[in-house]
């Protein structure tokens, strides 16, 4: 398997993307809203994807978080359900999966 690092460094850039990200649409929903009805309509929709992308992040960032903390552990690459390596070509598409191909497809 791959230096550990590497993960590690793809996690942390990650991390600091949606980070960047989170701190953007909390900045456009704090923006004022229109007065004129059809505009705040709109306006609402696009807040309700902004929210929907926020919450996306977070969860994001809680499953980043938690294969940081794999990575400080030692098990990282081992599967969480069934104790197998995960593939490095899983982990190199999803670098924050705790779980191998196979346990993922019963999920």
């Amino acid at each position: 398997m791959q230096s550990n690092s590497k993960y590690r460094a793809m996690l942390l850039s990650r991390l600091a993307e949606l980070d960047q990200r989170l701190h953007h649409i909390e900045a456009e929903l704090d923006e004022p809203n229109s007065k004129d009805w059809e505009e705040l309509a709109v306006e609402r929709e696009g807040d309700e994807v902004l929210e929907q992308l926020g919450h996306s992040g977070q969860a994001e960032i809680a499953r980043i978080r938690a294969a940081l903390q794999r990575l400080r552990d030692g098990s990282y690459g081992e599967c969480a359900r069934c104790g197998e390596r995960i593939s490095v070509e899983r982990l190199d598409v999803l670098p924050d999966t705790p779980l191998c191909k196979s346990c993922a497809a019963m999920a």
